[in-house]
């Protein structure tokens, strides 16, 4: 396991979702500046990614990681909505209306960019060209299960393109913060909200650490591979719903 102290976002524009520009994220143990900020989670996530992959990118927070792609990293950003080729947020001066992507944000796209209908953009995914998939989540189980779609008697629009991408996709990365707003923990034994998905999770990047999913025979178990700056394995253990392991060892608290 890493500890990672000494990381931060690189040096690039920052995206114009001023929301998520907030200096360090409070958690449930009330220890302000603790592990990455939202752009930095960015950051973190976008090293997830490899030369010529292509790549999902899920709406909310995982929309961020195009502004923090490491340089000399080519990825092919895929929107479901039918663009192949999406770029960084663009700058208050160069908002284009008419490109936007699955979450309805606006967004620039690279040269060489591509745009088709939905039937194309779904037959990419549903045909396993879809390299990796980074999509937020409101539960995790233990055992890779999903639920980000809906929370029962809320509304809610539709499940998207998420039920396709978690099975087509290689490779399933969720990108969250580690617990929710009333401090409860998002990385559970049993997901209770509706599944987007049944064992489809292979990796965890919270705004504390960076957690595995791992097979272990017929079950499979949380292994923490990474902290984030400021946080100690317990921090994680506490602010995690489920059993989770440091390689062969059970953290507990």
């Amino acid at each position: 396991m890493e500890t990672n102290n000494s990381q931060g976002a690189p040096l690039r524009p920052e995206a114009v979702r001023h929301e998520y520009r907030r200096p360090a994220v409070e958690h449930a143990g009330g220890d302000g500046g603790k592990g990455w900020t939202r752009n930095e989670l960015a950051a973190r996530v976008a090293q997830e990614l490899h030369n010529g992959q292509y790549v999902n990118l899920g709406i909310g927070m995982p929309t961020l990681i195009p502004n923090y792609i490491p340089a000399g990293v080519e990825v092919v950003l895929h929107s479901e909505n039918g663009i192949l080729g999406v770029g960084p947020y663009p700058g208050e001066d160069s908002v284009d209306p008419d490109l936007i992507n699955a979450g309805k944000e606006t967004v620039t796209v690279n040269k060489g960019a591509a745009f088709f209908d939905s039937a194309a953009s779904f037959g990419m995914i549903r045909g396993g060209h879809v390299d990796v998939a980074v999509l937020g989540a409101m539960e995790v189980a233990q055992n890779g299960d999903l639920a980000n779609w809906m929370i029962p008697g809320k509304m809610v629009k539709g499940m998207g393109g998420a039920m396709d991408l978690v099975f087509g996709a290689k490779k399933v990365i969720v990108m969250m913060e580690h617990v929710d707003r009333n401090g409860n923990p998002k990385i559970v034994e049993r997901c209770t909200l509706p599944l987007t998905g049944k064992g489809c999770v292979d990796r965890i990047i919270t705004d504390l650490a960076v957690i595995d999913v791992v097979a272990d025979g017929g079950t499979s178990r949380l292994v923490l591979r990474e902290l984030a700056p400021n946080v100690t394995a317990e921090d994680v253990a506490a602010a995690t719903g489920a059993e989770l392991f440091e390689e062969d060892q059970e953290l507990t608290v």
